[in-house]
């Protein structure tokens, strides 16, 4: 890569919007440390209960006591630290509110444990809304307004990822904060049902929020023949619709996770396999889930490069990297 792209990415602050790879490899933490990789949402919960995921937290406060790599991340300075130090700062996230199940109150005890993104839901219905692949989205419930209200007043950012459409728009109108869509591209990019339709994104921007383009293979229109060209392609038709000061990157990383990972997060409410919405047949371990050029954080500086290769100055191309979710983290992590 050129030495001026390679300046750009040392100088930027790096941060991966959601990864949810396998914890338990020490190659995941490998390549983040090759790829000079700042801080990540690490999903901690998808379809756990409160005692599955307070089980894993447990774990996650292990990691932190003996990994000398990572940092746990709790506020903005931590973000900072981490770079200093040469480690990847972790911030502990869940892609769906079913660790608080009916208690609003577990909201704040998590925070006390570091959580600080939170998705409202996960492919379906649970008790704050619906999900992307849910048959009927009835909207936000009146727990979900409440949850979302009790996030806004503690600190924790609203992620709104796999969330249905109706329950997408309640949940940017009710909240008071910013809130994030940390891993997906436009649907009329890409028509997934995973991706947002332009109401949402607009909406979203308009509050101050921050979309993370998604390198995931499925949300591209090339699929799994796409390359990292296709991936720019995603952040420049994002940074066209909503501008540049709302856009960041997400990757959905799934770095060596086992077939039974799969089968759980694509079962029906984490349980029926296969489920209504997902093809039980996929060989999920044979497929390469990110573009060519960007399979793993150590490649993450071609990012750089390519941005730079599309036009991007070094102000915007730090945006990208990382400059949009920081400053949607210290704006929204201190209410």
């Amino acid at each position: 890569m050129s030495s001026e792209a390679r300046r750009i990415y040392d100088e930027a602050v790096v941060i991966d919007g959601l990864n949810v790879s396998n914890w338990e490899s020490d190659a995941v933490f490998e390549g983040l440390r090759a790829g000079d990789v700042t801080a990540i949402n690490a999903t901690v919960a998808t379809w756990e209960n409160f005692s599955q995921t307070m089980a894993h937290l447990a774990v996650w406060m292990r990691r932190f006591r003996e990994r000398d790599d990572i940092l746990q991340v709790k506020e903005t300075e931590d973000i900072h630290a981490a770079r200093r130090l040469g480690k990847t700062g972790i911030i502990l996230g869940f892609q769906n509110a079913s660790p608080i199940e009916n208690e609003l109150d577990r909201l704040g005890l998590f925070l006390a444990l570091g959580v600080r993104v939170i998705q409202l839901t996960y492919h379906e219905t649970n008790l704050l809304g619906s999900g992307c692949w849910e048959r009927n989205d009835a909207g936000l419930s009146n727990f979900g307004v409440d949850a979302v209200r009790e996030m806004n007043q503690l600190g924790i950012l609203i992620d709104l990822s796999h969330v249905g459409p109706r329950t997408t728009l309640e949940a940017i109108e009710t909240s008071e904060q910013p809130v994030a869509i940390t891993h997906a591209n436009a649907r009329s990019f890409c028509g997934h049902p995973r991706n947002k339709e332009e109401e949402a994104l607009t909406a979203l921007a308009e509050k101050g929020g921050v979309v993370g383009a998604t390198s995931f293979a499925n949300f591209l229109p090339k699929g799994f023949d796409s390359t990292l060209e296709d991936f720019v392609d995603a952040i420049d038709d994002m940074v066209e619709r909503i501008g540049i000061d709302h856009v960041a990157f997400g990757t959905d990383s799934t770095h060596d996770q086992p077939l039974e990972f799969w089968h759980y997060i694509v079962s029906q409410q984490g349980t029926k396999f296969p489920s209504t919405f997902a093809d039980g047949s996929v060989p999920y371990t044979e497929l390469n889930f990110q573009p060519k050029g960007m399979e793993t954080p150590a490649e993450f500086p071609n990012l750089a490069e390519a941005l730079a290769g599309r036009g991007y100055g070094a102000e915007d191309i730090g945006k990208l990297l990382g400059g949009n979710w920081l400053r949607l983290f210290e704006r929204v992590w201190n209410p």
